[in-house]
């Protein structure tokens, strides 16, 4: 099977890695130093109910533990809702994140899916969605957003999220936001919906340590929402030790990290901004990313064939080809934000690759 995702330095010889968007000043000390205590506790199974890693999500987010639960990775709680809800209907923005199509594909769900525009710059339009939904005069059963999307890195505001909210309440659909990639935005407060879950209830929202901590091997993901009764039908369908005590640990360890996050944010400010002219400088299309990762295109002539990424893997840079995402080919492409010495090492080899 075709490896999906980027992060695949297993099957090829890799020296830089632009494809997986993980921080790149990798797992905070704190983590490191969690994970090496919680060694001697692997002799036991861990906390099913990840109790004090859920009290310490309550505090850090001021909502109640009981509208919390943990899982493997966003990816483990995307199945686990699918699972539990097996809905007859979905919307899906197109290009996106894929393991939402690939749950839903596994339950039998029909697929709706609403494509993005290149000449909108990839853009989610809320009343574009509203009206996309009532022209086919069905009522889905769930909404899969990704704020800000991945692999385009564009960002809806809190404004236009919380329209598509009330038009999902009020049409009965399940609404899940995917927030996983919203703490890399410059104000992350002006587009995240964890204020309006007690407004919604039929809202979910995603979150995880993966990339943001620099914790991807680790597994660790959450999901909120104020519907109760949802988070019970996931219990049931979950496995009962999906996230380890190692990975309980290095979470609470996180939440802690402040001066870290501070560290990221002027990194990412920094490198998204020396990546986005370096890749116009090289001719290419570029999308107005919001994220730590930035989408482009290779618009010379012939490049539908993935000419730019085979070139890159020869020497050993791996970027994310986005042929697999919907609605694109080869010619697309998504690489992460590093650090300024990192983000100019990339450029370099990419002008290389275009002579």
């Amino acid at each position: 099977m075709e490896y999906q995702h980027g992060g695949d330095i297993y099957s090829q010889e890799i020296l830089w890695d632009f494809s997986a968007n993980i921080n790149p000043l990798g797992p905070p000390e704190g983590v490191k130093e969690a994970v090496r205590r919680s060694a001697d506790s692997c002799g036991h199974y861990p906390d099913s109910q990840c109790r004090r890693l859920v009290g310490e999500l309550a505090r850090h987010h001021q909502l109640p533990k009981q509208e919390i639960l943990c899982g493997n990775g966003a990816a483990d709680l995307i199945f686990q809702m699918v699972f539990a809800e097996r809905p007859g209907h979905a919307w899906l923005m197109a290009p996106t994140f894929s393991e939402y199509g690939q749950a839903l594909h596994a339950v039998g769900t029909q697929i709706h899916p609403i494509l993005l525009r290149k000449e909108a710059g990839f853009r989610l339009d809320a009343d574009g969605v509203i009206d996309a939904v009532q022209d086919e005069m069905r009522n889905p059963s769930f909404l899969f957003l990704c704020n800000p999307n991945n692999p385009t890195g564009v960002a809806l505001r809190r404004g236009e999220m919380r329209k598509l909210a009330a038009f999902a309440q009020q049409k009965g659909i399940r609404m899940i936001v995917d927030e996983c990639f919203l703490d890399f935005l410059e104000e992350p407060k002006e587009y995240s919906m964890i204020p309006d879950l007690q407004e919604f209830p039929h809202l979910v929202i995603l979150k995880a340590f993966t990339k943001l901590y620099g914790m991807a091997g680790l597994r660790l993901g959450y999901c909120l929402t104020a519907d109760k009764d949802l988070l019970e039908r996931m219990e049931q369908v979950r496995q009962p030790w999906s996230v380890s005590s190692v990975a309980q640990e290095a979470g609470q360890a996180a939440l802690g990290e402040n001066e870290y996050l501070e560290k990221t944010g002027k990194i990412i400010r920094e490198g998204r901004a020396q990546l986005k002219d370096g890749l116009k400088d090289l001719g290419f299309w570029v999308c107005d990313s919001q994220a730590n990762y930035i989408f482009f295109q290779d618009t010379r002539a012939g490049a539908q064939d993935g000419r730019l990424g085979k070139a890159c893997r020869e020497r050993k840079l791996l970027l994310r080809s986005c042929g697999n995402y919907q609605g694109l080919d080869q010619s697309f492409y998504r690489v992460c934000v590093k650090t300024k010495e990192e983000n100019e090492h990339l450029l370099q080899m990419l002008r290389e690759c275009c002579r």
